[in-house]
């Protein structure tokens, strides 16, 4: 179902009316339409769609447009400045032009944190609009203020927002958690355990049950992912819990809103081709499902686009604008989701603890019927005078027995489960114990090889020691050979004089007898 095709003959009176479940519809806007855009921001007031800033061919967009839901109309907002922030007036912008930044709703105000814009600064700035007065001006804010940035996400909990990531000035990617206190206007953050995220922007962020804070997919500078982290808002650690369902593929620039406890996450893409998928997290058991898709051209399938929800006649409707894949949109389109089942949560409630739940509460049924039963025949014993008492208690204790036996019946599968349960553990702590064993095994052979390592590093130094005291033996030994050598030279010259003395002296006594003759 491609733009081209989604129908808009109909009337603002009777769009409702034309909805299917799952199957987004562009919105038939009557009169002028706001400029495309991506990056900007939203949120639905009072079936009011308020849209912030925004890029458009590279330019930050500073406009604040508002879409009536009643009657589909557009109109925008002109903000007047806050007369304490901004005393010199005049040719000063009231709201900067700016992209990539984060707005919530906190009571008849929208908070507007963070994002790309012309306005420099090192810090986090909190920009604040009161719907009532159209005042806009700037929060100020104390404490461990975050750096500047964009890309980055910032969900209401309470009366805290939670920003998470992101990427500064300086391109850096961050994966921290900074928390703003609304009450105190004071900035802290958070030392989270265990493994967080990546360092990412462009990703999505949501609470479960007050309790967790989800955050899926976003981009690093050269990788896009489809990945999903819980952070505990109460131990203050992160995981990265197993899901199920449907292959998600990564994905950044993706926008998400929660309705009960499913998670709806729409668009986003590689910055090759668009998410064409709807998809939904239900929150409690971890499964991915998609409910519908699009063209990969369709608006719907784009980067930068923002969803919400609007409650309108009592039924709630995603409502989705904007975004890039290709082609600017600045088309409104609805959804209305169809209710899923809620089964047993995954991660905040294991089976045995729903086991020995439902265990208690039907021993506390019985125990109740119990009282009933030993009432009435107290009663019987009294008399009554009242027949006709007497036959709608007969009634109402044959429903109450009939019921008794359910729970009964109930009570019985529970035990059963609560004794295979027992079995598995039993099971699991069994193969626990071999498993230990087998370690501490392995434990003994690696220290006994290490003992063997250490004995063989101990006899490689003794021997190096030796053949050190070799090399110093032979070098002794060439020493001498060397003095032998001379030595023996020396003695042959010396015998070699010797002789040539003694020849001499024996041919002058030889001469001499020879002229006394």
């Amino acid at each position: 179902m491609g733009t081209e095709e989604i129908k808009k003959d109909v009337n603002a009176s009777s769009w409702q009316t034309d909805l299917a479940y799952d199957q987004w519809k562009a919105l038939p806007v009557s009169g002028p339409r706001p400029p495309a855009r991506y990056k900007h921001a939203a949120v639905v007031v009072d079936e009011k769609l308020y849209i912030i800033g925004g890029s458009r061919n590279g330019r930050h967009l500073s406009d604040v447009q508002v879409f009536d839901f009643r009657n589909l109309l557009w109109s925008n907002i002109k903000l007047k400045p806050n007369s304490d922030k901004f005393e010199d007036g005049g040719l000063q912008e009231v709201l900067p032009a700016i992209s990539a930044h984060n707005m919530v709703k906190w009571g008849n105000k929208i908070l507007l944190l963070g994002g790309n814009s012309k306005k420099l600064s090192d810090k986090i700035i909190v920009w604040v609009i009161d719907l009532e007065t159209h005042l806009c001006g700037i929060l100020e804010t104390s404490g461990k203020v975050p750096v500047a940035r964009g890309g980055h996400s910032t969900t209401l909990v309470g009366s805290r927002l939670i920003m998470f990531g992101g990427e500064d000035r300086s391109r850096r990617l961050w994966n921290d958690v900074n928390i703003l206190d609304l009450e105190t206007m004071t900035w802290d953050v958070v030392e989270a355990m265990q493994t967080p995220p990546a360092p990412r922007f462009d990703h999505t962020a949501a609470v479960h049950a007050e309790h967790y804070l989800l955050i899926f997919g976003g981009c690093s500078h050269d990788s896009f992912f489809n990945d999903l982290h819980v952070l505990d808002l109460q131990t203050m650690e992160w995981s990265q819990p197993q899901v199920q369902g449907e292959l998600v593929t990564p994905r950044a620039g993706h926008a998400g809103i929660t309705i009960d406890e499913n998670w709806y996450i729409v668009g986003g893409g590689d910055n090759k081709n668009g998410c064409p998928e709807t998809l939904v997290l239900n929150m409690s058991k971890l499964v991915w499902s998609v409910p519908t898709s699009v063209k990969h051209r369709d608006a719907l399938a784009s980067e930068g686009l923002s969803v919400c929800s609007v409650t309108i006649d009592g039924k709630k409707h995603l409502v989705a604008f904007g975004g890039y894949n290709g082609n600017y949109s600045n088309e409104v389109f609805v959804m209305m989701p169809k209710l899923r089942d809620s089964l047993q949560p995954k991660i905040f409630q294991s089976p045995a603890a729903a086991a020995a739940a439902a265990s208690v509460t039907a021993a506390y049924a019985l125990t109740k019927i119990d009282k009933l039963d030993f009432k009435t025949a107290e009663l019987n014993s009294k008399g009554t005078e009242n027949h006709h008492y007497e036959q709608d208690f007969t009634i109402d204790l044959e429903t109450l027995t009939e019921e008794k036996s359910v729970l009964e019946l109930s009570l019985s599968e529970v035990k059963t489960e609560n004794s295979r349960l027992g079995q598995e553990i039993e099971e699991v702590n069994n193969t626990h114990a071999e498993l230990s064993k087998e370690l501490h095994s392995v434990q003994g052979q690696l220290i006994a090889e290490r003992s063997r390592c250490f004995k063989l590093e101990a006899q490689i130094s003794e021997l190096q020691k030796k053949l050190e005291s070799v090399q110093s033996i032979e070098d002794e030994v060439q020493a001498l050979r060397g003095q032998k050598s001379a030595l023996e030279q020396d003695m042959e010259l010396a015998s070699s004089a010797q002789r040539q003395g003694s020849g001499g002296v024996w041919r002058w006594i030889a001469g001499g007898g020879g002229s006394d003759a």
